[in-house]
């Protein structure tokens, strides 16, 4: 209708678990200045401690790092602890960090933001008004419930990871944020299409990191085979929401190191 009020702006989003991903790369020439035994030591120590913190270590491919570490909890002074007590190894004197993401996993409620916002604009609730807020906060716990095992962050036990961050494209011709709510939960519903048909091959977890990290969305990808990476995301960058408004961060590709070859993969 010509004078129908537009919706609120902002989707509505429920979050899970803390994610923390630690980029390590391995000082060759200082980690070969110790003796065998020294090493074996060492790399024992921080294979220990990845089994009591429950991380998760893949081997990257490439030269953007070394390990990935990916410390996974639905506490956030858990994580924390975790990272101190990585940083606290003597393995970390061996290493550098060029890179690590903090974001939290995140599923975004554009069909149930729309269906309430919609609800409320026609009982002429005021946004952020007193019930605005309890009807929102409702619709909330509804979806927390109703997702709750999308929100723990299992780690799948796929043997390769693809790890990236994303944004929505800011620009002076295209802004994602100033596109009206409806036209987001469109495009973003085409965009999920695309996953959906990848389902049997590829399992994702997002996460959130806006005032978080520099970012503001990190994505996992989880696979057997890691060619699926490459269909997977190519064919996306084919859909609207991807062609006009994503901005793509490095790519992360690596190789789960179970715990027991943790120590093998250090010593070489």
């Amino acid at each position: 209708m010509p004078n129908e009020m537009p919706l609120h702006a902002v989707p509505l989003t429920i979050e899970g678990s803390w994610m923390l991903h630690l980029f390590w790369r391995l000082d060759r020439a200082r980690w070969a200045e110790l003796d065998r035994q020294k090493q074996e030591e060492i790399a024992q120590q921080f294979a220990d401690a990845c089994c009591d913190t429950g991380a998760q270590v893949f081997s990257i491919i490439g030269h953007k790092a070394d390990l990935l570490i990916l410390l996974v909890d639905e506490s956030l002074e858990e994580v924390r602890e975790a990272e101190l007590k990585l940083r606290k190894l003597a393995m970390s004197a061996y290493v550098s960090v060029p890179y690590s993401y903090f974001s939290v996993v995140e599923l975004g409620l554009y069909e149930s933001s729309l269906k309430t916002y919609r609800a409320l604009g026609e009982q002429g609730v005021a946004p952020h008004s007193e019930a605005w807020d309890k009807a929102i906060g409702e619709t909330l716990e509804r979806q927390r419930e109703a997702m709750a095992p999308r929100l723990s962050a299992e780690i799948p036990a796929s043997p390769y990871i693809c790890f990236y961050p994303m944004d929505r494209l800011r620009g002076e011709d295209k802004n994602w944020y100033t596109v009206p709510i409806e036209e987001r939960a469109r495009m973003m519903h085409e965009h999920g299409l695309v996953g959906r048909r990848y389902a049997g091959q590829v399992k994702q977890i997002i996460s959130g990191s806006i005032g978080l990290d520099d970012w503001e969305w990190g994505v996992d990808l989880f696979a057997d085979d890691p060619a699926v990476f490459k269909r997977l995301i190519y064919e996306m960058r084919f859909d609207e929401v991807s062609a006009v408004y994503a901005k793509f961060g490095q790519f992360f590709v690596g190789k789960r190191v179970p715990n027991e070859k943790v120590v093998s993969i250090l010593l070489g």
